[in-house]
Parts: C-alpha cells; structure tokens; sequence
C-alpha cells in the first residue's frame, strides 16, 4: 500500500476523474433521448455522480494540506483544475435541467392549448408560457450565482487552511528551535559543572601534594637536628 504523502489525494483525483467521465456520459445521453421520464432518470444520475464528485474534491482540498511545501504548488494547480470542471460540469446540467423543464412546460402548453375549445386562450396561454419561461431562467440564473458563491466561499475556505497550516509549521519551528537552544543550554551548564568538579579535583590534589611534601620537610629536617 503506497504511504507517500500525495497517495490519498492521487486517489481521490482518479476516483473523481471516473465521475467526471461518468457524468458526461450521462449528460451527452440525455440530449438524445426522447422520453422526458428516461432523461430525468438520466440526469438525476448525473445529479448524484456530481455529489461524488463535489465530495471528492473536498478530500483532495483536505489532503493537499499534508502535502510537502517542495511540491504542493502542483497539487493546487491540479485541485484548481478540478475545480473548474466541477462547476463547468454543474453549469451544464443546470442548463439541461432548464432545457428539460422548459420543455415539459412547452408540451404542456400546447397540449392545453389543442384540448381546448376556445380559440382565444392562445393568448393568455402564450402569456403563461412566457412567463413560467422567464421563471425557470431566473431561477437558472440564481441556481448559478449560488454555485459561484459556493465556489469562491471553497477557494477561501482552501487558501485560509493554507495559511493556518503555514503558521502552525512556523510555530513548530519556532518551538524545535527552543527545544534544540534548551538542549545545548543544558549541555553547557553540564560541561561548566565538570569543569568546576575537576577543578576543585585538582585543587584538593595539589593541597595533598603540598602537605605530603611538607611533612617530609619537616620529617628530615628533624632527623638532621636529632641525629
């Protein structure tokens, strides 16, 4: 099992491509089928494959945080690049969503409009129609600005974990330079403490040497005067 710090984002990159590729396989799908049912199926599909994939570049952002600082400028060209086929990807199934609502509603339209008796309802029927259109493509327009926020409150969610790991490394260290400081300190402290041990050493040696040949002084001399 490889262990290397840029393992488990290489992992969730390829599980996300695969998405990715599903996802468009599902999109260019639906634009050739003709049954409405079959291509909201097809498209909730591609819906829940783009959840997976939304989930799995939150993984790669979590993982490029663990990634050396030699490297990870990379990893974030590489998550960027991710990320941009995210929205891309949700952008076109909004727009085949709206295509397949503005659909549904057009053929509802002109159902109620054959079924009817009454020769002025196209009016009001096309007022209707105008309407609801101009409805869903607000509402595709705000679908956007919010996949936009979402997208940018992520690019700063990302860059303020960047830094949050970078002054926690400068913090670390700050704090195995003190550790390593305190280290030497003590070494020092010890080696003055021998110094000081061996002087006294030395020094009680030397009182020794004195006082012995003193008392031979003294020894001989004595012999000299009693003899």
């Amino acid at each position: 099992m490889d262990t290397s710090p840029t393992a488990l984002f290489d992992s969730y990159e390829q599980d996300f491509r695969q998405f990715i590729e599903t996802i468009k396989e599902n999109l260019e799908s639906s634009e050739t089928e003709a049954n409405g049912e079959q291509k909201k199926a097809t498209l909730r599909r591609a819906e829940m494959d783009l959840d997976e994939a939304d989930e799995m570049v939150s993984q790669m952002e979590i993982e490029i945080q663990g990634i050396p600082q030699s490297v990870r400028a990379q990893y974030h060209t590489r998550l960027r690049a991710a990320k941009a086929d995210l929205s891309r990807y949700k952008k076109l199934l909004a727009d085949s969503r709206a295509q397949l609502a503005r659909a549904d509603l057009l053929s509802s339209s002109n159902n109620a409009y054959s079924s009817s008796d009454d020769p002025y309802n196209s009016s009001s029927d096309r007022t209707r129609l105008l309407a609801g259109t101009n409805a869903l493509e607000q509402g595709t327009k705000r679908l956007q600005q919010s996949q936009q926020l979402a997208l940018e409150t992520e690019n700063q969610g990302a860059d303020i974990l960047m830094n949050l790991r970078t002054q926690r490394e400068q913090i670390e260290n700050s704090r195995n330079t003190l550790e390593r400081a305190d280290l030497a300190i003590d070494r020092a402290s010890s080696t003055l403490k021998q110094m000081v041990r061996r002087m006294y050493q030395q020094r009680a040696v030397t009182i020794g040497i004195v006082a012995v040949l003193i008392t031979l002084i003294v020894v001989i001399a004595w012999e000299k005067l009693s003899g």
